[in-house]
């Protein structure tokens, strides 16, 4: 007999949207997360969320700050804050390599998009960004406008 394929209603990545957009990207590395209790769960329905979120950098290890994960519904046990800060695991020569770019140059970390990998563990994308200045910004609005002008023109002919 062959075995029935299970169906998951996971989420496959959660994406901060905004970020390319506010920010303009130079470098990118995955980073684990160190989460507590049932906050995987939560995560794996989906109801996490990146927006306005943010890594610093405290005696030697990076924190994600701001990120939004809402408490489990059937977790009666513990009561996790939404949006506490959760370190990230991260090479000590990474984390010397990041801190001493964003000292130098003035970036800061921004999560792009936070996924789990094949072995089931939660990953985040950070990048090493600087941000953008309006005129920065219509003009990536501008750019995205031709490219949908010209993806509306190839259709029709």
């Amino acid at each position: 007999m062959a075995k029935k394929q299970q169906t998951r209603s996971y989420t496959e990545a959660i994406q901060n949207r905004k970020a390319r957009y506010e920010y303009q990207i130079l470098e990118t590395l995955v980073a684990g997360i160190e989460l507590l209790g049932s906050e995987v769960k939560s995560v794996r329905l989906g109801k996490a969320s990146l927006n306005e979120s943010f890594a610093t950098i405290h005696h030697d290890e990076v924190w994600l700050e701001n990120m939004q994960i809402t408490p489990y519904e059937f977790n009666h046990l513990d009561a996790l804050e939404p949006k506490r800060s959760r370190k990230l695991l991260l090479h000590k020569e990474e984390i010397r390599r990041l801190q001493s770019k964003i000292n130098e140059k003035g970036l800061t970390l921004i999560p792009l998009k936070a996924f789990f990998d094949k072995n089931g563990r939660l990953k985040v994308e950070l990048a090493m960004a600087k941000g953008k200045k309006l005129y920065d910004k219509r003009e990536t609005i501008k750019g995205r406008e031709n490219e949908r002008q010209l993806q509306q023109l190839r259709k029709q002919y």
